[in-house]
């Protein structure tokens, strides 16, 4: 892959430097291409996920894996585990692996896999794009669909095309810059509840994403363009608790259904059985996703999905631990394979036992 290690030409601002300059996402996608068979098996799963969230497929949409992919090998196999589960369960759930290869800070940090491969502060972002593209291919290779957080704009050109689902998180929901982004895309998305655990800036955003929108952007050559978008009718709400606490309750999700109804949109609900819903706990996720499970099988329809976070081997690990352990997450902590795999299949039991 060639491209410049010197500095552009131009005069910089003060405060920044250019180091080093990125493909276009148009020159990554010809190196590393999606062929016209995973194409269509995207399409595919892409169209699975529109008919659940519009009641034509009475699965479960299960988003599940590692918070944060570090170790593509650890992601590799959890993905070959994840396939074998999908092929077992796939008439009761429709389960999506997630490629999280950004990381959203707070303050500082380990930025995802995108940014620094290496986990040693380098930041080689050009390897990055490149690992994870690569990472995205081999997974969809296993037949699965994957999903990943849309945090940097400029970065999902590199992924759009491998993607079934997107999340757009609980601090990016607010923003107009993905808003616009979402509009454009062609497939489904989930937007989160802001942090305060409120569903009104999600609305708002699943409404302006479903619009028409010109924007300021680049085209896949890498040049600044006015964007045009067509809309994206494909967007749905994501319940993550807030400081408040959860929001996955009856009462919280009855609450979440007037207020989607309030403002035209449909009830189309995912519940995140982490982050705020679990207090941060992973062996709090079982929990939540029982009651999730069980509001759905007392007739609750809008209740179309799940998120988990799952890895091999339970809990995480600080980064800069040598060695580090295999299968252990390095941002927040996870539900271990046995367990996932546990709950998913008593899962789908439960569901089909209902649908007999």
């Amino acid at each position: 892959m060639q491209t410049s290690n010197l500095a552009l030409s131009q005069p910089q601002a003060a405060n920044t430097t250019v180091s080093q300059r990125l493909p276009s996402p148009h020159l990554l996608k010809q190196q590393m291409p999606l062929s016209s068979e995973l194409a269509q098996q995207v399409q595919r799963h892409r169209q699975a996920i529109r008919n659940i969230l519009d009641g034509r497929d009475s699965r479960l949409l299960v988003v599940v894996g590692p918070c944060s992919i570090h170790d593509p090998r650890s992601a590799l196999e959890y993905a070959d585990r994840l396939a074998a589960l999908s092929r077992e369960v796939d008439d009761q759930l429709l389960l999506v692996m997630r490629a999280y290869v950004e990381k959203p800070r707070t303050t500082v940090g380990w930025k995802g896999l995108a940014y620094d491969p290496h986990l040693d502060g380098s930041d080689d972002m050009h390897a990055g794009i490149a690992l994870c593209r690569g990472l995205m291919l081999n997974m969809l290779e296993r037949g699965l669909p994957i999903a990943t957080e849309l945090l940097q704009p400029m970065a999902a050109g590199y992924f759009d095309d491998l993607l079934s689902w997107a999340a757009i998180g609980a601090r990016t929901t607010e923003s107009q810059i993905h808003r616009e982004m979402v509009s454009g895309l062609e497939l489904p998305v989930g937007f989160k509840n802001g942090t305060d655990g409120g569903i009104g800036t999600a609305c708002d955003a699943m409404r302006s994403a479903a619009h028409p929108h010109r924007h300021f952007g680049m085209d896949a050559q890498g040049y600044p363009a006015i964007i045009e978008t067509l809309g994206n009718p494909d967007t749905h709400l994501v319940l993550r608790g807030g400081h408040k606490g959860p929001n996955y309750d009856a009462d919280s999700v009855a609450q979440a259904r007037i207020g989607l109804a309030k403002v035209g949109l449909a009830a189309r609900i995912m519940v995140d059985c982490s982050h705020a819903n679990s207090g941060k706990d992973p062996a709090r996720q079982p929990a939540v996703f029982e009651q999730v499970l069980a509001q759905r099988l007392a007739g609750d329809t809008s209740l179309v999905g799940v998120m988990l976070e799952g890895h091999l081997f339970d809990g995480c690990q600080a980064l800069g631990k040598t060695p580090l352990k295999y299968g252990v997450s390095i941002t927040d902590g996870c539900l271990g394979w046995d367990k996932t795999a546990q709950l998913l299949t008593a899962a789908a039991s439960k569901l089909a036992r209902q649908g007999a």
